[in-house]
C-alpha cells in the first residue's frame, strides 16, 4: 500500500487482522472457564514481584544505612520469590510460554506438536502434579499439626503456609493442564485433518471461502438464469 505521496505505508490494523493466532488450539468450555481462573490468580500474584522488589530494597538499607540486619526479611524474600514462581508456573502454561526444544519443535506441524504435547503431558505432566498433590497433603498436614515454625533464630512461624502454597500450585497447574489438554483433543479428534485453526483464522482462508461462496452463487445464479 502507497500513500498519497508515493511512500509506501503500512496499516498496522490490518496486519494485526491478518496475523494468524500464535497458538493454534481451539478453545473449549472448559479451557475458556479454567484458563480465566488461571489469568486471574495470576495477574493478582504478578504483584508479589512489587511486594519482594519493596522488601530488598528495605532489607538492603536496613543492613548497609543502619548497621541492623533482618533474618525474617531474609526469609520472607525466599518465601516471596517462591510464591511468584509457583504461582508463576500455572499462568506460563496457559499462556503457552513456557520453555520448549523450538529448534526441532518449529518444523513439525501443527498435528504433530499436539500429538507430542498430550503424549508428554498424560505420560509426564500430570503423573508429577499427582505425586506433588499425593505426597503434598500429608506434608502440609504434619508441618500445620506440629505447629512448624523457622529453625532460624528470629525467623517467620506458620511454615504451614509457605508449605500449601506448593499444593496450591500444583492444583492449579493441574487445572491450567486439564484446560490444555481439552484443547489439544479437540484440535487431534474434533477438527479435521485437513483443517487447522491458524488455516481457519489466517485472511487468505476466509478469503478463499470467500471466494468460493461466490463462485458457487454465481454458478447456481447461473442455472436459474437458464
Amino acid at each position: 500500500m502507497q500513500s498519497g505521496n508515493g511512500i509506501p505505508s503500512f496499516d498496522v490494523g490490518q496486519a494485526l487482522q491478518k496475523a494468524p493466532p500464535v497458538d493454534d488450539m481451539p478453545t473449549t468450555v472448559l479451557s475458556r472457564g479454567f484458563d480465566r481462573v488461571v489469568r486471574w490468580v495470576g495477574h493478582c500474584m504478578s504483584w508479589v514481584w512489587v511486594v519482594l522488589m519493596l522488601v530488598i530494597i528495605l532489607n538492603v538499607t536496613m543492613r548497609y544505612a543502619l548497621g541492623e540486619g533482618r533474618i525474617e526479611f531474609e526469609e520472607l524474600q525466599w518465601h516471596l520469590y517462591a510464591l511468584g514462581w509457583l504461582v508463576g508456573l500455572s499462568y506460563c502454561y496457559t499462556a503457552d510460554n513456557h520453555v520448549r526444544v523450538d529448534l526441532f519443535r518449529d518444523h513439525f506441524s501443527p498435528r504433530v506438536k499436539a500429538w507430542i504435547e498430550l503424549l508428554g503431558t498424560v505420560c509426564f505432566l500430570l503423573p508429577f502434579i499427582v505425586l506433588v498433590l499425593n505426597y503434598g497433603v500429608p506434608f502440609v498436614a504434619y508441618s500445620w499439626e506440629l505447629g512448624e515454625v523457622s529453625s532460624a533464630p528470629g525467623g517467620l512461624p506458620y511454615r504451614w503456609v509457605m508449605k500449601g502454597i506448593l499444593l496450591f500450585s500444583f492444583a492449579l497447574l493441574g487445572l491450567a493442564v486439564i484446560a490444555r489438554m481439552s484443547r489439544v483433543v479437540s484440535f487431534l479428534f474434533l477438527t479435521p485433518p485437513s483443517i487447522t485453526v491458524v488455516e481457519l483464522n489466517s485472511g487468505d482462508a476466509l478469503n478463499a471461502a470467500n471466494d468460493g461462496d461466490i463462485e458457487k452463487s454465481d454458478k447456481e445464479g447461473g442455472r436459474n438464469g437458464n
